[in-house]
């Protein structure tokens, strides 16, 4: 939680202040990974220490505030008519990227903890030089000098709103479910009898489903729109919330196969979102828009977790229940953007 708090701060900071669109995005973006790679190191040095450990957990959350929403700008700005499925390989290898960790854990299993913790970073590094290397695309507006607070005028069209609070919905299940697979796969390994070593590369698997699950819903979005791609991963994922607690006693391999379809689902919206918002937000603070979106989207996901980390010693798979309000308020404010003519959408 105080890496997702990092991150929230860090992207109102840039989206506020107007950085995001004033400095060259690849940049930005390397420095960030580079401070992010070395906050995230860092936390070797104060692992007993409760604050410490937790102030360098927000520095690396503030950090990568100037990766993944520049990432998008990046992105757009090298394919911008073809959007969602550039976007779907993005958030993709977010996916990839977040399910990381649990497959450098199962790697490392009889190293030191800190092993995967500096992989980490050197993956961030790879990453910063990578993005430097490339620059800009062709199709980004040259930086300029943004005006405060304009990363709010996008707020002012009813169809951004409609994309916004259909992503908000969409953040309040992502990173909650996340942060439950471990204990959803290590319920049914239990069940299995399977040796609980397997459980950090059952992690990594669920989670990093979700890169076929961006990609393919790219791909699709190119025939029927990122509006019905959205809408349909969202439909999927807030069915799973409704319907996975009510199947706990059936066979744990139907549980585990419907975790792959949640963790294929979940994510594969994400993309499609941040599509549909830079075609509904204004040009010239395309960056700050996108930040300040997810600014809002992620502090959503902090009682999210919270909360269902807290109830699930209590009332086990029942918590999923709490994840369901996001996909159908989600789907509610995109049933808004219906009534409005967008060629992209």
């Amino acid at each position: 939680m105080a890496v997702q708090a990092g991150f929230i701060c860090g992207t109102l900071l840039i989206a506020l202040s107007g950085l995001a669109d004033r400095f060259r995005a690849s940049r930005l973006f390397a420095i960030a990974a580079v401070a992010g790679a070395l906050c995230n190191a860092g936390f070797i040095l104060v692992p007993g220490d409760a604050w410490p450990g937790m102030a360098a957990r927000f520095l690396t959350g503030l950090c990568l505030a100037g990766v993944y929403p520049l990432g998008m700008k990046l992105v757009v700005s090298w394919t911008p008519r073809h959007a969602g499925a550039a976007l779907g390989w993005l958030v993709g290898m977010l996916s990839l990227g977040t399910a990381l960790p649990h497959l450098l854990r199962g790697a490392t299993a009889q190293l030191p903890w800190q092993w995967p913790l500096l992989m980490a970073s050197l993956l961030a590094l790879a990453a910063a030089g990578m993005v430097f290397a490339l620059g800009d695309g062709p199709h980004l507006p040259a930086p300029m000098k943004a005006r405060a607070l304009a990363s709010l005028g996008g707020f002012k069209s009813r169809n951004f709103r409609a994309v916004a609070f259909g992503y908000f919905g969409h953040a309040w299940e992502l990173y909650a479910l996340w942060t439950l697979v471990p204990f959803l796969a290590g319920r049914e390994l239990l069940r299995l009898d399977v040796d609980p070593g397997w459980l950090p590369w059952l992690a990594f698997s669920i989670i990093a489903l979700g890169l076929p699950g961006c990609v393919l819903g790219g791909r699709l979005s190119r025939r029927v729109g990122s509006f019905k791609v959205a809408r349909g991963a969202l439909l999927i994922s807030g069915a799973l919330c409704l319907l996975y607690p009510l199947l706990g006693n059936a066979s744990p391999w139907l549980l585990l196969a419907l975790l792959g379809l949640w963790g294929l689902s979940v994510i594969a919206d994400s993309p499609q979102f941040s599509a549909l918002a830079s075609v509904t937000s204004p040009a010239g603070s395309l960056g700050g828009t996108l930040a300040i979106m997810n600014a809002i989207g992620f502090s959503l996901t902090l009682p999210a977790i919270a909360l269902t980390t807290t109830l699930w010693p209590q009332i086990g798979l029942d918590v999923l229940w709490w994840l369901l309000p996001g996909p159908v308020l989600g789907l509610l404010a995109m049933h808004r953007m219906q009534r409005d003519d967008l060629r992209h959408s």
